[in-house]
């Protein structure tokens, strides 16, 4: 018997998180990946004897993990991307959504397509630093050119798993949403360029690098009618679902204004809900709406340091996950986190269920368990999430011997979420390996951080003299 493809193999890892179905932690852990696929885990001290065999004649890139903690990549279900342009502008510092919004979208109007391609890279560069190896994207603003292309070949060029969600807004001021109308667009044109993304980029396989998901953006800037079309569209397709929903308390208020229901009564009245469908925020969903998700399997993205910063609320992570609902993380816009650290959002998960709900609400390894298996089940994957074999080689390692995590190897698997958030020391995604000992493989990071400043720069002067620009 010969190993078919090169191997890589990890060995000797303190602990190896599995999340497979029995939740093993495997002490002195290995796992051995071939192509895009895991085909063996388990103890350093059963590796078959042809694994051992390939790496000493070099047929397989063995690597130890002495140290550290080897567990599935993480999965972000919900995020913003071109907002990473947008951090910290002081005129959204202190405001709620909707006026964080409504401040925002004067820069958001000049966004270009290679801002687009830029802060898609650095979004990505900073998730995969934090051990994400999939992500979903929702890019609902398409002013001067900017195409969601843009983003899908800057995701290509990074490596990462990409669930890239065709956003939309179709109802401006003028017909009483919440955005500008120079960023709305019209819904034929919505539903036309949908079709046409579904067609040139969805990959429905198994251990798909790419997937497009429809996504209308709230219920105050889009029309029920988008909302049913894009419905009718993507079951049609065979593709995803997404959208915000039930954020605070003002979208609850427009919700019974204008459409005389609450969120979750407006979203299955328009057949948003099921396997397919998951929602971003979800905080102020109430008893009936949780019983509703749980009873579908309607998912829902958890962005707790988002909802902190916008002062949203607590969203009842507990209640929802007691009533079956597929709940994942999300680090939201980099305009509303200005982070993007997807280990410190499994952190701020379970402290902020706590601070809400007491010190039993969520534990360390449910914290994990949300930010892996959780965003896989939202993202309707049963490929990713676990290590086991057959699932896809999405693998990260943190190095514990570093000051942050000084004094915790009592539970080295919950000092991961407990102490300082860290960067990876290796992510490997689909089998290869795209940081190694915290370094990008294939990645010249400094110049493009240059250049995301220089147009960050551009992007905010140009929104403060527009008829300068």
């Amino acid at each position: 018997m010969t190993v078919p493809h090169r191997a890589l193999l990890l060995r000797h890892a303190d602990v190896l998180v599995t999340m497979d179905a029995c939740r093993r932690e495997i002490a002195d852990g290995a796992l051995v990946a071939e192509g895009p696929s895991i085909t063996w885990v388990g103890a350093t001290a059963d590796l078959p004897a042809i694994y051992a065999d390939a790496a000493r004649d070099g047929r397989a890139d063995a690597i130890d993990v002495r140290g550290h903690v080897v567990m599935p990549g993480l999965v972000n279900t919900h995020h913003h991307m071109y907002q990473s342009l947008t951090r910290a502008v002081p005129e959204a510092q202190d405001a709620e959504l909707f006026g964080w919004l409504t401040n925002l979208y004067l820069l958001w109007a000049r966004v270009t397509p290679e801002m687009i391609r830029i802060s898609t890279q650095t979004a990505m560069a900073e998730l995969m630093l934090s051990g994400c190896t999939t992500t979903s994207d929702h890019l609902y603003l398409f002013p001067n050119g900017a195409r969601l292309d843009d983003s899908i070949e800057a995701a290509e060029a990074m490596g990462m798993r990409f669930h890239a969600s065709r956003g939309s807004m179709s109802v401006g001021r003028s017909l009483g949403g919440l955005p500008p109308d120079e960023v709305v667009e019209t819904e034929d044109a919505i539903l036309r360029d949908s079709e046409r993304l579904v067609d040139r980029w969805h990959d429905s396989s198994r251990h798909a690098m790419r997937r497009i998901v429809l996504a209308p953006c709230s219920p105050f800037s889009v029309s029920r009618d988008l909302m049913r079309l894009s419905a009718d569209l993507a079951r049609e397709r065979g593709v995803s679902l997404h959208t915000h929903l039930a954020e605070n308390e003002n979208d609850i208020a427009y919700s019974r204004e204008k459409f005389g229901m609450t969120p979750a009564e407006y979203a299955e009245d328009l057949g948003w809900v099921g396997h397919d469908v998951w929602h971003a925020h979800c905080v102020k969903l109430d008893e009936a709406g949780i019983a509703l998700f749980g009873r579908t399997g309607t998912g829902v993205a958890h962005c707790p340091c988002s909802n902190m910063r916008l002062a949203s609320g607590i969203a009842p992570i507990g209640a929802m996950r007691r009533a079956g609902v597929p709940v994942g993380l999300g680090v939201d816009g980099s305009a509303s986190n200005d982070g993007a650290h997807m280990l410190g959002e499994a952190r701020q998960a379970l402290l902020l269920q706590r601070v809400g709900f007491g010190p039993a609400a969520m534990t360390a390894r449910e914290a994990l368990e949300i930010a892996t298996l959780g965003g896989a089940r939202v993202l309707g994957r049963d490929d990713i999430g676990a290590l086991a074999p057959g699932m896809s080689a999405d693998i990260v390692a943190f190095d514990m011997n570093d000051v942050a995590h000084a004094g915790a190897g009592h539970d080295p698997v919950a000092a991961l979420v407990f102490c300082q958030p860290g960067a990876v020391a290796l992510s490997v995604i689909n089998g290869r390996i795209r940081i190694r000992d915290g370094r990008f493989e294939d990645l010249e990071l400094a110049p493009l951080l240059t250049r995301h400043r220089d147009l960050a720069r551009t992007l905010y002067e140009r929104a403060r003299h527009p008829h300068t620009a």
